[in-house]
C-alpha cells in the first residue's frame, strides 16, 4: 500500500485555495508497517478551537517558520512527540479552509515503526492510530450539501471504535485515497 502512495503522490496535481486566511499546516502520518496505520489525535477538551474532536498533529504558521512544511512537522514534534528524524515527507495536497477561517495545508508523511510519540498533555487527550485499509473498505456517512466559500460540499464521517473522523481531518483522508487509491468518493456536489 505504501509503495503505491509512493508511486502515485508525486502526479497529485494542488489545487489552490484563492483565500486570504492565517495559515496552517498538519502532517498526516503513515505508520511504515505491513498494514500501514494513520495516526490520529483527539485534541484536549481544554483547548480553544476543535476541542475533543479528531485530528491530525499540526496547527498555525508560526512568524518563525521558513515554510508550512516546518508548520506542519514543528507541531507534530510538539504535539506527540514526533521528531523530523523518523518521518519521510512524500508530498503536500491541496489546502482546505477550517470553519475557523485558516487555510490548513497537508503534508503526508511516512513514520517508522520506532519512532515513539507522547502526547502534549495540555493539547492532544489521546493518540491512536487506524488501518489505512480501515478507509478503503468504510464509505463514509455524507452530511447534506453545506456551502463552504461558494462551493457546496457534503461533510464525510467515519466512525472508528468509539471516535468520529469527520470535517477537515475526513476531507483530506478522501482527498489523499481517492487519487492514490482510485477510492471514488465524492463530496463535492457538482452543479
Amino acid at each position: 500500500m505504501l509503495e503505491q502512495l509512493r508511486q502515485r503522490l508525486p502526479d497529485y496535481r494542488r489545487t489552490e485555495l484563492p483565500l486570504a486566511l492565517p495559515e496552517a499546516a498538519v502532517l498526516m502520518p503513515l505508520v511504515d508497517v505491513p498494514e500501514p496505520r494513520v495516526i490520529l489525535t483527539v485534541r484536549s477538551n481544554s483547548m480553544p478551537t476543535h476541542a475533543g474532536e479528531v485530528a491530525f498533529p499540526g496547527g498555525k504558521r508560526d512568524p518563525g517558520d521558513k515554510n508550512l512544511l516546518m508548520t506542519a512537522l514543528r507541531e507534530s514534534q510538539e504535539e506527540v512527540g514526533l521528531s523530523p528524524d523518523y518521518v519521510d515527507v512524500l508530498g503536500q495536497l491541496s489546502p482546505l479552509a477550517s470553519r475557523y477561517g485558516m487555510k490548513v495545508t497537508p503534508f503526508v508523511g511516512i513514520v517508522r515503526p520506532e519512532a515513539q510519540l507522547q502526547a502534549e498533555p495540555g493539547e492532544i487527550d489521546t493518540i491512536f492510530q487506524v488501518p489505512l485499509q480501515f478507509f478503503l473498505d468504510e464509505v463514509p456517512e455524507l452530511s447534506s450539501p453545506i456551502d463552504v466559500f461558494g462551493r457546496q460540499f457534503r461533510i464525510p464521517s467515519y466512525y472508528y471504535e468509539d471516535k468520529r473522523i469527520w470535517g477537515l481531518t475526513a476531507f483530506m483522508i478522501l482527498d489523499l485515497i481517492n487519487h492514490v487509491y482510485d477510492a471514488g468518493i465524492e463530496f463535492e456536489v457538482k452543479a
